[in-house]
């Protein structure tokens, strides 16, 4: 009864502080930021735009297209979008031209077969943009050839799902600017939607890279944990935390995807299985429309839930396979298993980083609380979603009981699922409750990323996809997990999704 009676309590807690939040979210739609009316970007004209980076490649090699050409066309489309979504914060034009006339002298120059060229660069000459926070990744993937565009915004620290922060401002859905774009790699999902970019690259601790892929309609993939290193970027995870984080592609295309994942992931890329061929009809698929009840979430919308049986009906009436719909009942905890995860010690004892002392001011600590008045003054350096989680995070701490019970509902729902996908299932669940949400509502509902962020405490791979637009316009989609290290199987399934259900949708196309 004592457990039962604290239980209780927390959740009476997380309740209050839900409110505070959304309280605190009204204000700002009220009073802050700028009003945008309903727009959305204008369509591509210019046909290389509307290409994928394995065909910019293969064309640039083949010396059918200059790359400066290529180059100028994606420039020309971000001076003329990205004012209104704000996706890039830092340009590198003059560099990449002079990078991209360096690839067509070398080209002048070497007269290699393709498939030489092939081997060598991958990515030749095709645009890139990477989130504010890596290092290493774009190395990578320059090494492939691939030619970094400009720096895409993101939340503050990296640890909210609305990309927005007080020194390059709000980014903006390409399909509704009045939207949000997820977060926290956000620049880079909205950049990528709205043809500014064909190729890019995220980190994911808690969806952080399929939030942004939803809500913007393109393809982003975490892969299995220890695959892809995540050196070279801020902030850093420690001890168990890294275990969660993930750098992954983010891309319009899915054929991108595997030759995007083999570069990032270099010699990583031995523990996965790319090269086995996958017969989809002989995959298990399983289903589930929701989580199964939390009152932390909201319910997932009906667009959501239709485009999933749409995917469903499809999968075995046209391609033949096995379909079952499941009910995982651990799955309404998965906020709790995450935040307790997140929390928990290392292996050597240490505590996980604390979200305050990477807001520490020059080595000074600082006050959450007196943040907060400093913010409701207008005097805060700091975002509200960054100041709010700070409050949050000493009633999150690590309690030695508290992570007890949930790692070994943790260890019970990964044994379930890991037993029921084994080497030839994938499991379909939602990738949010709902589609992009306006501004500043994310304040409203701080749990709902708990959809992506389960399976970053499971330690599965999973491929957002994207399945159209609703009767609004903006994206809708869904994540495809499989078993540990069954990457290929995600990733075939994001291929068969894009050619049935049409993929990445140009915004304003419509």
């Amino acid at each position: 009864m004592a457990s039962l009676f604290t239980a209780r309590i927390r959740f009476r807690l997380l309740q209050v502080m839900g409110f505070f939040i959304g309280l605190v979210g009204q204000a700002v739609r009220a009073f802050g930021g700028p009003k945008l009316g309903s727009m959305i970007t204008r369509p591509v004209s210019e046909p290389l735009l509307l290409l994928s980076g394995v065909q910019l490649a293969k064309l640039i090699r083949q010396r059918k297209v200059k790359c400066i050409d290529v180059i100028q066309a994606y420039i020309n489309r971000i001076m003329d979008v990205n004012p209104l979504i704000n996706g890039i914060v830092k340009y590198r034009f003059e560099e990449a031209k002079k990078e991209a006339h360096a690839v067509d002298m070398k080209l002048l120059e070497n007269w290699e077969d393709d498939a030489t060229l092939e081997k060598k660069w991958p990515f030749l000459g095709v645009p890139l943009t990477v989130k504010e926070a890596f290092q290493l990744q774009v190395a990578l993937l320059k090494e492939a050839g691939a030619i970094p565009l400009g720096i895409t915004n993101c939340s503050e620290l990296c640890m909210w799902y609305e990309s927005s922060n007080k020194i390059y401002g709000r980014s903006n859905n390409p399909y509704d600017l009045q939207h949000i774009v997820g977060g926290s790699s956000g620049g880079e999902g909205c950049t990528l939607a709205a043809a500014c970019s064909v190729i890019g690259v995220g980190s994911d601790i808690g969806g952080s890279i399929r939030m942004p892929a939803f809500f913007n309609g393109i393809f982003g993939h975490k892969p299995s944990p220890g695959v892809v290193s995540n050196q070279g970027q801020f902030p850093m995870a420690r001890g168990v935390q890294e275990l969660f984080l993930c750098t992954g592609p983010m891309c319009r295309y899915a054929e991108d995807l595997v030759p995007m994942l083999r570069v990032m992931a270099g010699p990583g890329i031995k523990k996965l299985k790319l090269d086995e061929k996958v017969n989809l009809k002989d995959l298990k698929f399983y289903w589930m429309e929701h989580d199964g009840g939390s009152l932390l979430m909201s319910r997932v919308d009906q667009e959501l839930i239709m485009a999933q049986k749409k995917v469903v009906a499809h999968l075995e009436t046209v391609l033949g396979a096995s379909v079952q719909h499941v009910k995982l009942k651990q799955m309404k905890y998965s906020f709790q298993l995450w935040i307790t995860m997140m929390s928990a010690k290392g292996h050597d004892g240490k505590e996980a980083v604390k979200f305050i002392d990477l807001l520490n001011s020059h080595g000074k600590p600082i006050s959450p609380l007196w943040e907060l008045i400093k913010w409701c003054l207008g005097l805060s350096v700091h975002t509200i979603p960054v100041i709010g989680l700070a409050l949050l995070e000493e009633k999150f701490k690590y309690d030695t009981e508290k992570y007890k019970k949930f790692k070994a509902m943790k260890e019970s729902l990964l044994k379930e699922l890991v037993e029921m996908l084994g080497d030839d299932g994938v499991f379909l669940y939602p990738s949010h409750p709902t589609v992009a949400p306006k501004h500043h509502v994310p304040l409203t509902r701080p749990y709902n990323f708990a959809y992506t962020g389960v399976f970053n405490a499971l330690g599965l791979p999973v491929t957002q996809c994207p399945l159209g637009l609703n009767t609004k316009g903006l994206p809708l989609g869904i994540q495809v997990v499989a078993g540990p290290f069954n990457d290929h199987l995600t990733l075939a399934v994001a291929q068969y999704l894009e050619k049935s259900f049409g993929g990445w949708v140009c915004p304003g196309k419509f």
